[in-house]
């Protein structure tokens, strides 16, 4: 007998229910995918950075922010002003364009006759995200002899664009934004005003000779920031204390001649304490990456060098104790400014910097500059060699403790595990990767000092319904068992992780539908026998990409090799170049099929270089365990296959398959 399959309402699902959202709606309908949500200090900054770049440009020497009696927070520049006239081919006056669509700006033309050489990044979004999620927003342009007006409500404008001549007692030109941020889309509708404070002041420190003042109506209070000593001035007010080396400074940008594009740089002040807290501040093109990212990294990379440099020339380092790059950096406060022609930032509030270049970029210029100033300055960099040396030892110390709790009769470990050479489990990680091809790409480019690789054969069984005694009859569970040293165990266990050999624990699979299978498989096993892994925060997810897009130089940057996670990255770095003036066809774009095909020095700039790669940690959602088991038992049970229809009929549109 024919079994039939569950009636279907063809009218709770057709082609009426496919909403396209338009112009600022998808802002208002998700901010937090645009904006932080907590307050609206992310949005008024939106309207700084603006004015920051202005200035930056060398167009403007004050920036001014006021907190209105009303809630309203205005910021004034003395830059260009937004252009007010028509848009050749929208035929739309071009302050509407900015402040209503969300791909849309002066900071996309990198090139010659550009408006910006450099900018805060091109995700395109903005002033418009301040726009949709305002109760009000006035702009006030003033430029060419004219003064400009248009008020907005909500995203849309209600009042349109008026111009007049310029009269005695108008400025001559410059910006001012007036924002009433909705308070509805935050958390609270209260500025913190410490944190603007600091990126207030941030902005006078990066930018010499240029003014920025607070003024705050509603407690009459005002403040005002002029560096004209910079990083170092800024730097030493802020660590209360003498360090222990004198400040190290300097800046680098590329010339003609060089692998980067002209003005491409960085400029930094690094001191190094003995104790208290690092003070850590970067940004690029003013933009304050507060979750770091590869410009920070370059930093390291370039300290790291030029220390261990030093200390190798002159002998320093004691038997048996190896530097590595956290040694160097563990007692070091610094201000990095970078200057990037075209960041990439992670996400849209721009917190990381995921610029692949940036890492050559900034350590290119501080590691000569250090190697120099500390052949100049032995003394100081005996000292220096002294602090990361000390450091090296206590790590070593806390990895041998570890190693004696192990005790004997360990397991032995699996003959296809391709362990580290370090015993330090915080920094150690294994990669158990899909393949044996793609396990000998991994093995080569890897670290071999931290990075061990754990190749899979075919596709990891199914364990969300085996008991935890029947686990080990699988040989590729049994291996990945005893290779991270820990014992399965329940959500309710309190397992011994003490035996545990690696901090991080990545799955690395193809880009793929096979690939994507494979991740669900092993992250069912973690969740299923290894809670207490993922609670911990060691278990991760690598991201290979599945493009690479080869592009010509364009302007002034040179010929570049891009690379993209799926199609929507793709799409979006083929839009790019075209903006950028890059004849449509004279890139090339190769895919990748799988790990296998990559050569393990893509392998190891995509997806195992701590400084370039995108690692996502694996972590229970906020309905926590009960709910997520639920969804699981759903996905992967054997006798679940009705549950499993219906969440597909329910979400399968919302997912993209490559097939």
């Amino acid at each position: 007998m024919a079994s039939k399959l569950p009636a279907v309402d063809s009218a709770a699902y057709s082609e009426g229910s496919i909403r396209v959202l338009k112009g600022l709606e998808p802002v208002k309908q998700r901010p937090g995918m645009y904006t932080r949500t907590d307050n609206p200090l992310h949005v008024i900054q939106e309207v700084l950075d603006n004015a920051a770049d202005e200035a930056l440009g060398g167009y403007g020497k004050r920036i001014k922010t006021t907190l209105h009696a009303d809630g309203s927070v205005a910021i004034e520049d003395d830059g260009r002003g937004i252009p007010f006239g028509l848009h050749p081919e929208e035929k739309v006056p071009v302050v509407e364009i900015v402040f209503t669509r969300l791909h849309a700006g002066g900071k996309f033309d990198k090139g010659k006759g550009g408006a910006y050489s450099f900018s805060g990044g091109l995700h395109g979004v903005g002033v418009s995200v301040t726009n949709a999620l305002a109760k009000r927003l006035e702009v006030t342009t003033h430029r060419e002899g004219q003064v400009a007006k248009i008020v907005f409500a909500a995203g849309d404008v209600i009042e349109p664009l008026q111009v007049r001549k310029a009269v005695e007692g108008d400025r001559r030109q410059g910006t001012t934004i007036r924002v009433w941020p909705d308070a509805k889309y935050f958390e609270t509708a209260q500025l913190p005003m410490a944190e603007l404070a600091h990126l207030l002041r941030s902005k006078a420190v990066l930018m010499p000779g240029v003014t920025v003042s607070l003024v705050n109506e509603k407690t009459k209070d005002s403040q005002s920031w002029q560096y004209k000593g910079g990083l170092r001035d800024y730097l030493m007010q802020t660590l209360n204390g003498e360090p222990v080396i004198p400040l190290f400074e300097g800046e680098g940008f590329a010339k003609d001649n060089d692998n980067f594009a002209e003005g491409e740089g960085a400029q930094w002040c690094v001191a190094f304490t003995e104790d208290g807290q690092p003070v850590r501040e970067s940004y690029v093109n003013l933009i304050p990456t507060s979750a770091g990212g590869t410009h920070e990294s370059g930093l390291r990379d370039g300290l790291f060098t030029a220390v261990k440099s030093f200390v190798d020339l002159h002998s320093l380092l004691p038997k048996g104790v190896k530097l590595l790059p956290e040694d160097v950096f563990a007692r070091a406060s610094y201000v990095l400014s970078a200057k990037v022609l075209d960041p990439q930032f992670q996400g849209q509030i721009k917190e990381r910097l995921n610029s692949r270049d940036a890492v050559r970029l900034v350590s290119s210029f501080v590691r000569p500059a250090l190697e120099l100033w500390l052949n100049e300055h032995v003394e100081y960099g005996r000292k220096l060699a002294e602090l990361a040396i000390k450091a090296a030892q206590s790590r070593q110390k806390a990895g041998q403790k570890v190693e004696k709790r192990k005790g004997s009769g360990v397991a032995v470990l699996p003959g296809k595990l391709t362990d580290c050479e370090s015993k330090d489990t915080s920094h150690n990680e294994v990669f158990l990767v899909e393949g044996d091809s793609a396990g000998g790409s991994a093995k080569m480019g890897r670290d071999k000092e931290c990075q061990a690789v754990l190749p899979l054969r075919g596709k990891v069984l199914n364990t969300w319904e085996v008991e935890r005694d029947r686990l080990f009859a699988n040989t590729e569970i049994h291996d990945i068992a005893v290779a991270i040293g820990v014992d399965p165990h329940g959500p309710d266990d309190t397992p011994d992780l003490s035996g545990l050999r690696y901090g991080k624990i990545c799955i690395l699979s193809d880009a793929d539908v096979d690939g994507s299978h494979i991740q669900v498989l092993l992250l069912t096993l973690f969740f299923r026998h290894f809670p207490k892994l993922i609670e911990a925060g060691h278990v991760y997810v690598a991201r290979p990409p599945l493009f690479r897009v080869d592009a010509p130089a364009r302007g002034k940057k040179p010929a570049s090799k891009t690379y993209a996670l799926d199609e929507g990255e793709l799409t979006a770095i083929l839009d790019k170049l075209r903006k950028e003036g890059v004849r449509e066809g004279a890139w090339n774009i190769s895919r990748f099929k799988g790990l296998g095909e990559m050569s393990a020095e893509q392998l190891w700039d995509t997806t195992l270089n701590p400084d370039t790669r995108r690692l996502l940690p694996v972590q229970l959602g906020r309905s926590g365990f009960a709910d997520t088991e639920s969804l699981i038992t759903k996905l992967m049970g054997k006798g679940e296959a009705a549950a499993r229809r219906e969440l597909m009929e329910l979400h399968g549109d919302a997912v993209e398959i490559d097939v």
